[in-house]
């Protein structure tokens, strides 16, 4: 119980404030990663994994069966619910995609706002480990795994400061990425490369067309980058 209490105190521990240029560098840093074609290659897997993270999660908050996912190396991925095809569970499930990422870094904002950066980081492990239990393919492991790597040596060797700094390096990377894989996915509609798109499957299940759907994701997405990088930044 005592090794359990040290670990939750390091755990719930706050650390101070980071200042706003080092928060501005921060963002300069993921901004690198989300707007540098060689650079977004490879970052671009930890969105995917928010993706279809968050698929999985509202799948199961909506009393679907999850089946299993799979992460590519192009950087798609599938996430496969048995339940009813039609409906609100759906309907949420779809729509959880390409939003997630971007409601993952307003939480991950809140959090840092108020000064639970290793928190953070933790709570991310522990995202990753449930994700981990329902990967169904040699690359999703791999990808899980690296990822969970990363985050891990951040909270086993970095100070506290330093693991305050990459939270926020994380935060502000899923706060941009989000928006930009959105628009992504329209230029991919727009050459006819998605037809099967969380849009277009939107699009069959309720009144609204694909094109509406894609403006959702991009406004709840932005609204997400206003609103955590206010919360960072003030």
């Amino acid at each position: 119980m005592e090794v359990v209490g040290r670990f939750w105190a390091r755990v719930t521990a706050t650390v101070p404030d980071l200042s706003v240029g080092v928060l501005l560098a921060a963002l300069a840093a993921a901004a690198v990663l989300v707007l540098s074609p060689t650079l977004w290659r490879a970052s671009r897997h930890a969105v995917t994994i928010a993706h279809e993270g968050a698929h999985g999660l509202v799948a199961l908050a909506a009393g679907r069966r999850l089946s299993g996912i799979r992460l590519h190396s192009d950087t798609s991925g599938l996430t496969v619910s048995a339940g009813r095809p039609t409906g609100p569970g759906m309907v949420l499930t779809c729509a959880a995609g390409y939003t997630g990422p971007g409601l993952f870094g307003l939480g991950a904002a809140a959090l840092l706002a108020a000064g639970h950066a290793i928190g953070l980081l933790w709570a991310l492990l522990a995202l990753l480990a449930l994700l981990l239990v329902q990967i169904r393919n040699w690359y999703g492991l791999w990808s899980v795994l690296a990822t969970g790597t990363v985050v891990f040596a951040a909270t086993w060797w970095l100070p506290p400061q330093g693991q305050a700094v990459f939270a926020a390096v994380a935060t502000w990377f899923l706060l941009l990425a989000a928006p930009r894989t959105v628009l992504e996915l329209q230029s991919s509609r727009r050459r006819r490369r998605a037809p099967d798109s969380d849009a277009d499957q939107l699009a069959r299940l309720t009144p609204f067309p694909a094109l509406v759907w894609v403006g959702v994701f991009l406004l709840v997405d932005l609204g997400a980058l206003v609103l955590g990088g206010s919360w960072l930044l003030t």
